[in-house]
This record gives structure tokens, sequence and C-alpha cells, in this order.
């Protein structure tokens, strides 16, 4: 039997994900990927069988992905503002990274949904808005349901990146000048929803 070379695989893998999420090729074929990774389409599926066994694989993962890296934040026993920052920073450059994953992850509710309604995640979810409830109560967040800052907080990060060739088009603004509202905007979300000190 073969022994399985995980290098390429995960090449395969990885270029799957660049070509799919980060450009755009959502219909991008075996052929386009095995060029792209520099392999030969049999090799893709000696280890995919099929583009959409490939695909699935790959949308599983950028699930998953996503939610290791907000558990991540969430998990953090540090001050609320520095959480929220770091919240909003890790979210946004993942965004801005892999535009294209969150619109696809968005569209796929069902799958991405067993996901995030594990009991592991919840047990973060759920201290966060307790956390968001205090910052209420001291007054640094405006009177709201938790869950309403939740999001807001995602629709301000989100939305502008998943729009964004709506959004240069409206504006007129090239790639340069968009990438730098972008960074921009990680001070801009902070500060309109977190008033406290």
């Amino acid at each position: 039997m073969a022994v399985r070379d995980t290098g390429k695989e995960q090449l395969i893998k990885d270029t799957a994900k660049r070509i799919f999420f980060a450009e755009g090729k959502l219909h991008a074929t075996t052929q386009d990927i095995a060029d792209a990774a520099g392999v030969n389409r049999t090799l893709v599926h000696y280890y995919f069988r099929s583009r959409d066994i490939l695909f699935q694989q790959v949308v599983e993962h950028a699930g998953h992905e996503i939610k290791s890296l907000l558990d991540a934040v969430l998990q953090q026993t540090i001050p609320f503002p520095e959480k929220l920052k770091n919240l909003i920073h890790v979210f946004m450059e993942e965004t801005i990274a892999y535009p294209y994953r969150e619109l696809f992850i968005i569209t796929e509710t069902n799958g991405y949904n067993e996901v995030l309604n594990k009991q592991d995640h919840n047990q973060y979810i759920k201290p966060f808005l307790a956390e968001i409830k205090l910052e209420i109560e001291k007054g640094n967040i405006k009177e709201m349901d938790p869950k309403q800052f939740m999001m807001s907080l995602f629709a301000l990060m989100a939305y502008p990146v998943l729009a964004g060739s709506l959004n240069k088009n409206i504006l007129n603004i090239k790639d340069a000048e968009f990438s730098k509202m972008m960074k921009q905007r990680k001070q801009l979300i902070y500060d309109m929803l977190y008033t406290g000190p």
C-alpha cells in the first residue's frame, strides 16, 4: 500500500483554501487547483477522489479554524477592553485575508451551525456575553441586550469586507486604499461600541 505524502496533501488543501477563500474562485476545478499547487490532477484525485470532497474538507476546516481562533480570544483572562480589541483584530485580519471564506460560511449555515452549536464553543460565548452585560452595567457600553452588541460587533467587522467590491465601486477607491481603510476600521469599531476608559 502506498504511503500518503501528507506534505503534498496539505499543499493541495492550502492551495484550494487560497483559491476558494482568498481569490473567491469557488467554482475552481481540480485542474485549476492542481496547476496552482504545481501537481498533476491525478494526485488531487488520489487524495480527495473528487473536487466536491476536497471542497467539503476545506470548508469544514474553515469553520473549525475560525471557531478556534475566536475561542482562543474569548477564553483569555484579560480585561474586557483588551479582549474586545483582540477579537476585532483577529477576526478582521482573518476576514481581510480570506474574505470569501466568511461569505461562503454564511451561505452554508447548516454545516457551519453544527460547528458553532457545540457545547465547547458555547462555554466561551456565555461568559463573554456576561462580560458585555457587566460593561453595560458599568456604563462602558450603551444600554442594549448583550446579544445585540455581539451581532453589531460582527456586522461592523464583517460586512465592509464581505461587500468589499461593492464598497470599492460605490466609493470609487482602489485596493490599496480599501486595505488601509480596513486596518483603520479596527479602532473605529472599538470606539463606536466601547465608550469606557
